[in-house]
């Protein structure tokens, strides 16, 4: 019987996932352009929406430490709500279970997205969120293997890691005839506030809708 092991015990850094399914960064400039090319611009109600969501977050956590189910009410959902991410022609999976066999090893690898966006067959989005006391870089590994499991490999798989504080976007992608290849963006912060790259990430999770192919 294959060992089952649980993704967020087992995968705390990326050499943990590099030895685990040979993933090695993208060397190509042009591998992940989505998170700084052709970003759609944001309507004034956007930016007014925004600031609001922005000014309210920090205000809570000025006050201390954020727990992550309160990082995801305070600043994710909304983001992702006015990002259009919500919109009915996607389907919304909260704690999404899943498992990754790895035969080879005698394997199971068992998990829960945070959350899970998906259009159609098609996923959109991979997020794992955390508490604003850990690093992005706890994240990171976590959602570079759930991405893992895209049943639809020859796509592109995105992620969104985020501790409320910083946000960083993640492209995945799986080739049958080469080793997966990752690529991380910049890190976009809140602080300071009056240089916040918030409104970038709004830009990005709209410019990423427009990459996913569409069902024939």
């Amino acid at each position: 019987m294959a060992q089952t092991l649980a993704i967020p015990k087992e995968f705390t850094s990326l050499s943990a996932v590099a030895e685990r399914f040979n993933l090695t960064y993208a060397t190509d400039q042009d591998f992940f352009t989505e998170w700084f090319e052709a970003l759609p611009p944001l309507s004034e109600a956007d930016q007014v929406t925004l600031q609001h969501i922005q000014q309210r977050f920090l205000e809570h956590r000025n006050r201390g430490f954020l727990a992550e189910g309160t990082v995801d009410k305070l600043i994710v959902s909304p983001l992702l709500d006015l990002a259009g991410l919500y919109e009915p022609k996607f389907t919304i999976r909260a704690e999404a279970a899943v498992e990754i066999l790895l035969p080879d090893r005698d394997e199971q690898l068992q998990g829960r997205i945070d959350t899970l966006i998906l259009q159609d067959q098609f996923w959109v989005l991979v997020i794992e969120a955390k508490n604003t006391a850990l690093s992005l870089a706890v994240a990171i590994p976590q959602a570079l293997t759930y991405m893992m499991s895209n049943p639809h490999p020859a796509h592109p798989a995105f992620g969104l890691v985020t501790n409320g504080d910083e946000f960083r976007f993640i492209k995945l992608l799986q080739k049958i005839d080469a080793d997966p290849q990752f690529d991380l963006s910049d890190n976009f912060s809140l602080m300071p506030p009056h240089r916040s790259r918030l409104s970038q990430v709004l830009q990005i999770l709209k410019r990423i809708q427009t990459v996913i192919p569409q069902t024939p």
